[in-house]
């Protein structure tokens, strides 16, 4: 298996403090933690950092409704590819899931979330105007699923990764008028 980019990006860091640090302010508070699934790697890197820490954690796929190729595989334990993945939310736009990836989940997801068009929007607006970051629409996809899940996760540590802020003003404008 391949380092999943995260922990590469954690083990060039000279002290192996901060990557211990780094990678416990990430997780240690995590009972369940969305994660938006396109090729499988920011999913993959919870479930190993998890693992890799011993942690007693829910890991939480993502993805468009109309991009479910992911939750598809999920369902049914092995790699179902779509037709299309007509989705504003072009981070997880994915027909084809990466097989490797889809093992990753498999063995490592407590469940996949679907999101609608409507409430990736949503989230992403919601993002914008609780923090001031622009996310991508993909990278909203965490909030939009604690919001759907909002009974299940109730009471409960929820830790989300905010992920990508490669978003023009436009495709915020048109999200906040959906």
């Amino acid at each position: 298996m391949s380092f999943p980019f995260a922990l590469v990006l954690v083990l060039n860091q000279t002290s192996m403090e901060y990557v211990v640090g780094a990678m416990t302010a990430v997780v240690c508070v995590m009972q369940v933690a969305p994660v938006k699934s396109n090729d499988g790697s920011g999913v993959s890197a919870n479930i190993a950092v998890r693992d890799l820490l011993g942690l007693d954690c829910e890991i939480v796929g993502v993805v468009a409704e109309n991009a479910p190729a992911y939750a598809l595989s999920y369902e049914a334990g092995h790699v179902v590819s779509t037709e299309s993945a007509d989705t504003f939310v072009d981070g997880v736009a994915c027909r084809v899931p990466d097989p490797d990836a889809v093992e990753r989940v498999i063995a490592g997801c407590a469940r996949i979330v679907r999101i609608s068009e409507a409430d990736a929007a949503k989230a992403m607006v919601l993002m914008y105007r609780a923090t001031h970051n622009l996310a991508e629409p993909a990278g909203s996809l965490a909030l939009a699923a604690v919001l759907a899940e909002g009974e299940r996760v109730a009471g409960r540590k929820v830790a989300m990764i905010l992920t990508g802020g490669n978003c023009d003003l436009d495709v915020l404008e048109a999200a906040a008028r959906r």
